[in-house]
């Protein structure tokens, strides 16, 4: 069993180091600190290529995997979360939809416009009475009698939505069960009755905009139904399972950044006439820093690989999720102890990554979902 990742993707890792370091860390505090959306940044990874590593390459990507999307969203997330998720979200939710579920003509007019970065996707299911409980939502499609529908509901949460282009929204075309009566629709965002509401102001990820989108009867054509009517709910169910993967892999990017910014420190940071590196309490944190992130980097490859196969990968998913997001949690905690009063203040950059590092445990799905999730499959609930 080969543990080293091949040439191909060692050279993809080091091309998005580079790259991140370069077009994405300078401008990391700024986005953070004005609240701005990171137009640059994103603009930056079109020209890259990084918007449509995973769309095949028949529609304009580079056609990678699972795989090679994680090396690439840990460096860019190592750099700027902001951009990470924004790019996690392009990629692994809304151009997904369009690779796994779309049919040929939706793919050709809409995915190379992704793949350039051109357009921005964005993925719209949770509602104010719909978080966790993501089949209880209640905006309507209504039927306009020519095969089409005319959306009307809000949405919540929803990252990038009011500087997306295309996006994945899930609504009720039928009352008559819970889970069965949903569908997925590709709604353009220039479309007459779509609007962008209030954008929250957060914590962390201050880079990427979480936003309410508002869908005033908003005419969707039936070219526009993605996958079939009322089985929408095993299209967000089934995109999710490679969101959790992109989630992951911004968690460990994060993770990785605290673990860096600790180890200059400790060994820059001078007590009682010597680096604070010296001392064994600074050592075992970095230690278990280092211990956490490379076991949940393995976990993350594991189930970016099985998707990449084709097999079964939601169990996978969760606990990769679950065990990255709390590993970015806890080297975050961690990068500030090591900074002590210095890790407070703004001056360093860990306290962006406490800030940022703690999202990564609630969208995606919660711990406590990810937690019921691993259990049912457990189980073979």
């Amino acid at each position: 069993m080969n543990f080293d990742l091949p040439e191909d993707l060692v050279a993809l890792r080091d091309g998005a180091r580079e790259f991140a370091e370069k077009e994405l860390a300078p401008r990391a505090a700024a986005s953070d600190e004005a609240e701005t959306f990171v137009e640059a940044q994103w603009k930056a990874c079109g020209e890259q290529g990084w918007a449509g590593l995973s769309i095949p390459e028949a529609y304009g990507g580079a056609g990678l995997g699972s795989v090679a999307t994680s090396v690439m969203l840990q460096e860019l997330a190592r750099a700027c979360a902001a951009t990470a998720v924004t790019m996690s979200v392009h990629l692994g939710l809304a151009s997904s939809a369009l690779v796994l579920y779309g049919n040929e003509a939706q793919k050709q007019k809409y995915l190379p416009r992704l793949a350039s970065g051109e357009w921005l996707g964005a993925y719209a299911l949770s509602e104010a009475g719909s978080g966790s409980d993501a089949a209880a939502l209640r905006c309507a499609a209504t039927p306009d009698g020519a095969g089409g529908f005319v959306l009307d509901g809000t949405k919540l949460w929803i990252t990038s939505g009011d500087h997306a282009d295309l996006i994945v929204v899930f609504a009720r075309t039928s009352q008559a069960s819970k889970s069965k009566g949903i569908t997925a629709f590709l709604v353009e965002a220039a479309w007459p009755g779509f609007s962008a509401g209030k954008k929250e102001k957060k914590m962390g990820i201050r880079g990427s905009s979480t936003v309410e989108i508002r869908l005033d009867r908003v005419k969707v054509p039936k070219e526009n139904v993605l996958g079939e009517v009322d089985k929408g709910f095993g299209v967000a169910l089934g995109l999710l399972d490679g969101g959790r993967i992109g989630i992951a892999s911004q968690a460990l990017g994060i993770a990785q950044a605290c673990l860096d910014a600790s180890v200059k420190y400790a060994q820059e940071r001078e007590q009682f006439g010597q680096p604070i590196a010296s001392f064994q309490s600074i050592q075992w944190k970095l230690a278990e820093m280092a211990l956490r992130i490379d076991a949940a980097r393995l976990l993350t490859f594991r189930a970016a690989w099985l998707k990449d196969q084709g097999r079964p990968h939601t169990r996978e998913a969760s606990m990769a999720k679950l065990d990255a997001s709390r590993c970015a949690d806890f080297c975050a905690k961690e990068a500030v102890q090591v900074h002590g009063g210095a890790g407070y203040t703004k001056e360093f950059p860990v306290e962006r990554f406490f800030r940022d590092a703690r999202i990564t445990e609630i969208y995606e799905g919660t711990t406590e979902i990810q937690n019921l999730v691993i259990a049912r499959q457990t189980l073979g609930a």
